[in-house]
């Protein structure tokens, strides 16, 4: 006898449901663009949609049967059994961002790597005498297992560093976010907008203290004035970044043995700009 359709025995918020539309859209218009099908897409809600349920009633097992998990997510009992049974998909990180964002979280964030505005110096492959920063140095300071001419290679690649014409090594002031290596972006396009989406949700449920999660927003700009705020923006978001990353090294360093220190944070600013008749059309 086939299981009867489910259907939820609460009308959703219908303010809700138009801001999910709205999120939705270029999600979508992301995943389309890449391959990812409706089939596809289904298929993994309802492996998260059971992960996430798990994970709500906690670790009574009698709170987590597959009746329940039913109950609240609408997922078939045959899919719940099949994908309880699976085993956990850790988070994959890719190697340049494991190793690679910890070196740009020092390089932007010691004094050492600084100069006087609190910008990262340009560092010379190695250092002519000894203690001097330098690339080699920096590398070196978190992995004796990879060679420094290595990350060198891969981060030219991607764009996240360059070489004056000194041969100095410079940092891309927009690092962390490589101008190519899609692995890298993806990564951190989902655990960027898992945080903002995850600091937004604690504050629609009206959960205190709130998360900032603020934006600034005009209509009725010329593409002119648009640009000149992009840059604006670009600038002033990046000293915040670096002043906020220099502020976190500092208690992460305080933290280092205290058996509290089990916590995490993610901090962001964005800047968004459309076409008006465009926003309208998101905005229905």
């Amino acid at each position: 006898m086939p299981e009867p359709v489910w259907e939820s025995p609460v009308q959703p918020p219908e303010s809700l449901v138009k801001a999910l539309r709205n999120l939705l859209r270029p999600l979508i218009r992301t995943l389309i663009g890449h391959g990812i099908s409706y089939p596809f897409l289904a298929a993994m809600l309802k492996s998260v949609y059971v992960e996430v349920a798990e994970a709500e009633t906690g670790e009574d097992e009698k709170r987590t049967t597959d009746s329940r998990i039913n109950l609240m997510t609408g997922v078939h009992r045959k899919d719940i059994r099949r994908l309880r049974a699976d085993p956990d998909r850790a988070e994959s990180i890719p190697p340049v961002v494991s190793l690679g964002a910890h070196l740009v979280l020092l390089w932007t964030g010691s004094r050492e790597y600084l100069d006087s505005e609190g910008r990262p110096i340009p560092l010379p492959r190695s250092s002519e005498v000894a203690g001097e920063p330098s690339f080699d140095g920096l590398v070196e300071s978190l992995s004796k297992d990879v060679r420094p001419r290595a990350v060198l290679d891969e981060w030219l690649r991607l764009g996240i560093a360059r070489l004056d014409d000194a041969g100095r090594v410079c940092l891309n002031h927009d690092a962390f976010v490589p101008e190519k290596g899609f692995d890298e972006k993806a990564y951190f396009f989902g655990r960027n907008i898992r945080d903002h989406i995850a600091a937004a949700s604690h504050n629609l449920a009206g959960m205190v203290p709130p998360f900032l999660e603020r934006t600034v927003f005009y209509d009725k700009l010329t593409a002119d004035s648009v640009e000149e705020l992009s840059e604006y923006a670009r600038k002033t978001g990046m000293d915040t970044l670096l002043a906020m990353n220099r502020e976190a090294m500092q208690k992460a360093d305080e933290d280092a043995n205290d058996p509290g220190a089990k916590f995490r944070m993610s901090f962001g600013i964005y800047f968004y700009s459309v076409r008006d008749e465009e926003m309208e059309q998101q905005d229905e």
